[in-house]
């Protein structure tokens, strides 16, 4: 994902980015527009593939569902389409049906996954993470297929409470009790 502003003096709204038919896909955090690249690597889309799988097998005849990118995310959503803040995570869960959109979910998720390559590394270390504990994401995952490592942040109390795990961990998944994810299946296959 490279970041390029759309206009760096601009300001755009959720209203804005619905109407932008350029092909590309974009995210806003507060007004300020990210063009992300076209397509991440196959190891990448390795990753986020298991991760899936085993999300959706758990949550298979469950209330909440787990969707992949490109997904629409308004982590503060208005009636009136003025939001400024439009995020496309790698993963998110999600269990309140009354917040489904036609192109996306309108609220914070219950859980985030972001799988981090060097074009997004500090977006995803530092904007979003602050963005996801701002919105109340309740779990916020980065996944480093370099390091094959999962940072895991719960939030409580307004803050995120980290903990890490390597590539031979079984990792509880704090929102989904009952789950937990295998990490020697994540990265099995995720050596560039």
């Amino acid at each position: 994902m490279s970041f390029a502003l759309r206009k760096e003096e601009e300001r755009y709204t959720f209203a804005d980015y619905m109407s932008w038919d350029d092909g590309d896909r974009w995210e806003i955090i507060e007004g300020v527009p990210y063009l992300m690249s076209p397509g991440p690597a196959w190891f990448h889309q390795e990753i986020s593939m298991e991760l899936s799988r085993q999300i959706a097998n758990f949550l298979k005849g469950k209330p909440c569902r787990v969707f992949h990118a490109p997904y629409d995310v308004r982590l503060f959503p208005k009636k009136d389409d003025t939001d400024d803040t439009v995020v496309q995570p790698d993963i998110v869960v999600v269990c309140d049906r009354s917040k489904y959109m036609k192109t996306g979910y309108a609220g914070a998720p219950e859980m985030v996954i972001e799988i981090l390559s060097p074009s997004t590394y500090r977006h995803d270390r530092l904007l979003k993470l602050q963005l996801y504990r701002k919105a109340g994401v309740r779990e916020y995952w980065m996944v480093d297929p370099e390091t094959k490592t999962v940072a895991v942040h719960t939030l409580k109390d307004g803050e995120y409470i980290i903990n890490a795990y390597g590539d031979d961990d079984i990792v509880p998944v704090q929102v989904l009790d009952g789950l937990s994810i295998n990490l020697t299946e994540v990265f099995a296959d995720s050596s560039e």
